[in-house]
């Protein structure tokens, strides 16, 4: 009865810690893992940030966070310039929508990346719609109170040109220019660069009036606050803005934290970039080195959110123009086409804080993928020279195992003979491994070493865009989708169960249980994890077993399996 009494007990434990994990993920602004909600988007119309000082007959700014002020609307124009309307346009990697509506991009469709959900269509990162509200945008606001120059809220005109890029052409450049206000002309000019998922954009600002102006140039990333569609319940990646700079590095934000007013990022510098960062995904804005700039993040609408930074420009005079350079990328997170574009952006491809041991993960994952040509032999390979690194620290574990299931019989019986004295029990045992010279905590000590290597590698497989659409053998043709037969599950659990067998039962009946207990529960799990990362796991089953095996019957302890024994 004490028996049943306690197996009920131990699954009301592990049922609340599955209760507590998901709470935990929903606190940490990920989905819950095991019971996850849905948030619904909603799409308004955005203001750009501004400086403290507000120009006259716009409504008073919000609370901003970072230092910058944020008007609520911006003063409407006299009478547009032009229609609006959508300008697509294309090279061999991207496809690009803009509004003549300030010249904003308001879609970005990767042509060499399918949408999993669909296969049938390409990865759409922006978008403005009914179910994603994502955009970039940049303008100008006034340096003094009072003043009025072109906005994202500008109707623009495009410059007539080629939208698609020619076959032997390197370049496509795309213009738009604003009407004059408040005594200032903008001109964007968009330059696309084959194989490019880089933008460079000129701001050129030209004073037609007849006093020195000097405005300031926004540049900032609006997007809604919900994670992108057809992500996995069962793992959270993080979704939201983030800024980098020399100083204070790669700091990103999770957008509850901008809600309650949680924010401390750098508010002002001569380097880095802010960016939208999802799973495999990002899009950044770029300035130049040396460039003073202010950053900023603040709510926008009801789930609404903007990330930017404000430069300003020199005194412009009469007839005069000023241009600034930037770069607007919006593109797959590969490492080292991040690392070309400005230093710190291959950040943005999140290995959270074991990045110091992710980040060569990745680099020796891609120097075997490059001589094997095949991601799935690669991550075998790669586990394969990490239980060689890590060969005489496993069978330093592995002996230590061997040892305690040598004398489990005499620990059995001990327990047995005094199982009505529990103090005198708790001494034989000490005793035994005294005598013994076995160190219970002998087979932890040494695999617990392992273990952020381990999972630093579960965040370079689960992060590597590469891993999207790459087959492996026969039935597995997406290394990033989970098994479509669930055959690698059914697999690694196998292995699992196998490998928890050759470990000695623990001599408490109910560590015993639980010994089977938790191994199984997170099997379960995989079932729905991308086939790269169950690959990789039951690689390192496999080759711990192997080790295991080898090892037992080195030391005259022949392999048996425990099998759980729950009455």
């Amino acid at each position: 009865m004490n028996d049943i009494r306690r197996t009920i007990l131990w699954v009301i434990f592990g049922f609340s810690m599955v209760l507590l994990w998901d709470q935990w993920q929903v606190y940490n602004g990920h989905k819950a893992t095991f019971f996850p909600g849905s948030n619904k988007a909603v799409a308004t119309a955005v203001a750009p940030a501004s400086p403290s000082s507000v120009p006259t007959g716009v409504p008073a700014p919000s609370a901003a966070i970072g230092g910058v002020a944020a008007v609520a609307s911006i003063a409407p124009e006299a009478a547009p310039a032009a229609p609006r309307e959508s300008v697509v346009v294309a090279t061999d990697v991207l496809k690009l929508t803009f509004d003549t509506q300030g010249a904003s991009l308001v879609q970005t469709e990767f042509l060499r990346h399918v949408d999993m959900a669909d296969k049938s269509k390409n990865v759409v990162l922006l978008a403005d719609n009914k179910d994603r509200s994502y955009t970039a945008q940049t303008g100008l606001i006034a340096g003094v109170p009072g003043g009025a120059f072109p906005t994202h809220k500008t109707m623009m005109t495009l410059v007539p040109g080629e939208r698609a890029l020619k076959d032997g052409s390197k370049d496509l450049v795309v213009r738009f220019e604003s009407p004059e206000v408040g005594g200032v002309k903008l001109v964007k000019t968009f330059t696309l660069s084959r194989g490019s998922y880089a933008v460079a954009v000129k701001h050129e600002v030209i004073n037609v009036g007849s006093a020195p102006v000097s405005p300031q140039l926004y540049l900032q990333l609006v997007r809604d606050g919900n994670k992108p569609l057809g992500e996995s319940s069962f793992y959270s990646t993080f979704t939201g803005p983030a800024v980098y700079t020399e100083a204070k590095k790669y700091q990103k934000v999770e957008f509850k934290d901008i809600d309650n007013n949680k924010v401390d990022v750098e508010k002002s510098a001569t380097n880095g970039y802010i960016a939208m960062v999802q799973h495999y995904f990002a899009s950044a804005w770029l300035l130049g080195d040396g460039i003073k700039r202010d950053l900023f993040m603040r709510k926008v609408d009801t789930n609404l959110y903007a990330v930017g930074m404000i430069t300003p420009l020199d005194s412009i005079a009469p007839g005069a123009s000023k241009s600034t350079e930037a770069k607007f990328f919006a593109g797959p997170q590969e490492e080292k086409m991040l690392e070309s574009l400005a230093p710190g952006l291959e950040l943005v491809k999140d290995y959270g804080w074991l990045t110091i041991l992710a980040k060569p993960l990745y680099w020796l994952l891609d120097k075997i993928q490059s001589f094997m040509g095949n991601w799935g032999w690669s991550i075998m390979a790669l586990v394969l020279l990490l239980k060689a690194a890590f060969y005489w620290l496993n069978a330093k574990a592995y002996a230590s195992m061997a040892k305690m299931k040598a004398i489990n019989p005499k620990v059995t019986e001990m327990r047995e003979r005094l199982k009505d004295n529990p103090q005198q029990m708790q001494q034989e045992m000490m005793r035994i491994y005294r005598e013994e010279k076995v160190n219970p905590m002998g087979g932890c000590f040494p695999i617990m070493i392992q273990i952020p290597v381990f999972i630093a590698l579960y965040w370079v497989l689960l992060s590597s865009v590469e891993m999207r659409n790459a087959p492996w053998v026969m039935w597995i043709h997406d290394l990033s989708s989970p098994d479509p037969f669930y055959i690698l599950p059914v697999v690694m659990t196998l292995t699992t169960v196998l490998q928890t067998a050759l470990n000695p039962a623990p001599p408490d009946p109910m560590q015993a249980k639980m010994m089977w207990f938790m191994p199984l529960a997170f099997s379960v799990m995989f079932f729905f994890f991308p086939a790269g990362l169950v690959l990789y796991w039951i690689t390192n089953n496999v080759l711990s077993i192997a080790q295991q095996w080898i090892i037992n019957t080195r030391m005259g302890v022949p392999p048996q399996f425990n099998l759980p024994k729950f009455k």
